[in-house]
């Protein structure tokens, strides 16, 4: 039986995918958000961040933060612009983060939403609004309050909070809460994001044990990285900037701003220091990564490897760059030089112009240094494309694209089993979310033995479910699904028309004369007035 005072908890986000991050809590008493992250990824799933909040944002009394990377706290500023007021629940560190990160996340929807209203109007298009702007960044970042990491804190009438660090981010934490019930208290952890052994700048992931639910990310939950010490990555990492020197061209890292960046620096730093590597101007092109590096070394005392991360910050070989007149005078350089820019999936910011200036170079080498969601154009070149659209223009891909991914900020397939059995018992259900279909199924697999397969969970996106004693029942959903879960971490119809646009371009360029390529388009124009039944 359902009692009316069992709390529901609601899948807004991360769900079959690995960004959107955002769960209700639910009682006739309060609500409260963990989360309320950016989605990011495909075109159908960022056009979510424009639809309305699945819940009245004016009717949740508080949000729990588990760190400041954007598809966890990026649509906070949205939730205080449609209406809500109240508290913040979060790290002193997060706080200091997020007043660098939203704003720059305002920022950059300002100027791309300005830049896409130029193209709209010359096509006839109605303009169109950001999600929302730097006042309301500014308006967001007067309702955080600092939680101290083993600190209870109630953040509602009968339910109370702890944060534990889990070292995947500077401020990064699990939540455990604890909600009164007529007996014992109901209690539950949310794991965040689970940083990994051997993370440079920070320490391992801790948490509770004995809970009743367990909300689980699942990143890598597909996935063993090779156990690789600090020492052992910069030696590989030396070898892709040896191979980039030798080639005489510039080597490109799209990165996450936040710590991916601080600790590409470190090693970067020791390796020309230690003449394993060439000297070269190592370029920061991110004013947000300039202004989270200024926070890092704030909180250097906190940190592991603090004060090699102070020393790498003040090398002669590192230039920050702000303006971006700055930014294009990189791409005039020749030689080998190396350029870190933001996004880290390659779908925003200053990384765009990068890449559009050197893909087409033999002599160039592109090196991801992160997880590269479908349908983001990290993964579309990761998945060997041969031509890409970028900001509307055509780019053949000559340049040399790899994978780098030993600075990943997730725990890793068999890390995230050792957190969890940490955490055993688990008296009802534990939920895997925050992985794509791969890492989801690999996770599960992995646990058996551990967890009962009949005790483990995987949401939909807006799934929902009431946490009895007894365990999890579903409950209804009566609103349409903002997307369908087929719809999810897979590219969608906008991709399709980007490689079609590309193919034929590619098919008419190849075409022998003038006729052949007036042969090709004619055939075009055939299945396209007999709407695609010739196709």
């Amino acid at each position: 039986m359902r009692g009316d005072t069992d709390p529901i908890l609601r899948f807004h986000g991360a769900a079959h995918g690995v960004t959107g991050s955002c769960y209700e809590i639910e009682t006739p008493r309060w609500r409260i958000l963990v989360d309320c992250g950016l989605f990011q990824g495909s075109k159908s799933e960022r056009e979510l961040n424009y639809g309305a909040f699945p819940f009245p944002p004016d009717a949740i009394d508080a949000v729990i933060l588990t760190h400041a990377h954007i598809d966890h706290s990026g649509l906070l500023p949205k939730l205080v612009k449609q209406g809500f007021s109240g508290p913040i629940h979060t790290t002193r560190a997060t706080i200091d983060l997020c007043s660098v990160m939203l704003p720059d996340a305002a920022h950059i929807q300002e100027m791309e939403v300005e830049q896409l209203n130029r193209r709209n109007a010359q096509r006839g298009r109605p303009p169109v609004e950001p999600i929302y702007g730097l006042q309301d960044a500014a308006a967001c970042m007067t309702l955080f309050r600092a939680l101290e990491y083993g600190e209870w804190t109630a953040v509602a009438d009968g339910v109370r909070a702890r944060f534990w660090n889990a070292g995947h981010l500077l401020g990064s934490a699990s939540v455990e809460l604890e909600i009164d019930r007529r007996d014992a208290p109901l209690r539950m952890i949310f794991s965040g994001d689970i940083g990994p052994g051997h993370k440079l700048l920070q320490t391992d992931p801790e948490g509770p044990s004995d809970v009743d639910y367990l909300i689980c990310e699942s990143t890598y939950g597909d996935r063993d990285r090779p156990d690789v010490s600090p020492e052992q990555r910069r030696s590989q990492l030396g070898d892709i900037v040896r191979d980039a020197a030798q080639a005489g061209g510039p080597l490109i890292i799209p990165s996450f701003a936040v710590e991916r960046t601080q600790e590409l620096l470190v090693d970067l730093y020791l390796l020309m220091k230690a003449g394993e590597v060439p000297s070269a101007p190592v370029f920061v092109d991110s004013p947000l990564a300039t202004r989270a590096s200024a926070i890092f070394e704030r909180h250097a005392h906190e940190i592991e490897k603090g004060d090699v991360l102070r020393l790498a910050l003040n090398s002669k070989e590192l230039r920050f760059t702000e303006t971006v007149e700055q930014s294009k005078a990189i791409n005039r350089l020749t030689g080998f030089f190396v350029v870190i820019a933001a996004s880290g999936m390659c779908d925003a910011g200053r990384i765009r112009h990068h890449l559009k200036a050197n893909l087409w170079r033999r002599n160039a080498t592109v090196m991801m240094a992160g997880y590269q969601a479908q349908g983001s154009l990290g993964r579309i070149l990761l998945d060997g494309a041969q031509r890409v659209r970028i900001q509307g223009e055509e780019v053949e891909v000559k340049a040399r694209i790899s994978l780098f991914d030993l600075y990943s900020g997730h725990a890793d397939a068999s890390e995230l089993v050792a957190w969890l059995k940490a955490r055993t018992p688990v008296k009802q259900q534990v939920f895997l979310t925050h992985g794509e279909e791969a890492g989801l199924g690999g996770l599960r697999g992995r646990l058996a033995g551990l967890i009962p397969d009949d005790k483990i969970i995987i949401p939909r996106l807006d799934d929902a479910f009431q946490l009895t004693p007894g365990g999890s029942l579903p409950v209804e959903v009566n609103e349409p699904r903002r997307l369908r879960p087929e719809k999810i971490a897979r590219l969608d119809w906008h991709n399709d028309l980007s490689k079609l646009l590309l193919d034929v371009n590619q098919a008419v360029s190849a075409a022998a004369d003038e006729r052949g390529r007036a042969a090709i388009i004619r055939r075009m124009r055939r299945a396209l007035d007999t709407g695609g039944s010739s196709i």
